[in-house]
């Protein structure tokens, strides 16, 4: 079963800006490591469409660039992503699994040394 069309075009936006936006962002966010885990989850065969189209929505979220509170806004700029974000992993927190939260840890430390990795 193929993807919505809304949900095709949140994953061109996830898979152009996730990760340019993850460098910047990874050690200033406290879901960082919960937010790359989605993103693998996404990325997942075996994650059903129904989690894919939440956790996408959730990703483009994170990845516009302009949402309800800018991300230069100090000490709210991300609230706004990980309210969005926390929401989506409530819906489906189960189908996010440990092993796309170990891709997510390998993922970080490759981005910023692991001490620093934000949420992880």
């Amino acid at each position: 079963m193929p993807l919505p069309a809304a949900a095709r075009r949140d994953e061109k936006l996830v898979r152009r800006g996730f990760w340019t936006k993850m460098r910047r962002v990874a050690t200033r966010t406290g879901f960082a490591r919960e937010a790359v885990a989605a993103y693998y989850c996404v990325r997942d065969p075996a994650t059903p469409i129904p989690v894919k189209v939440v956790l996408l929505s959730a990703l483009a979220y994170f990845v516009l660039p302009t949402d309800a509170i800018p991300d230069f806004v100090a000490g709210l700029g991300y609230t706004d992503d990980m309210a969005v974000l926390l929401t989506a992993w409530r819906a489906v927190g189960p189908a996010i699994k440990d092993t796309h939260r170990e891709r997510a840890d390998t993922a970080l430390s490759r981005l910023v040394p692991r001490e620093d990795a934000a949420g992880g």
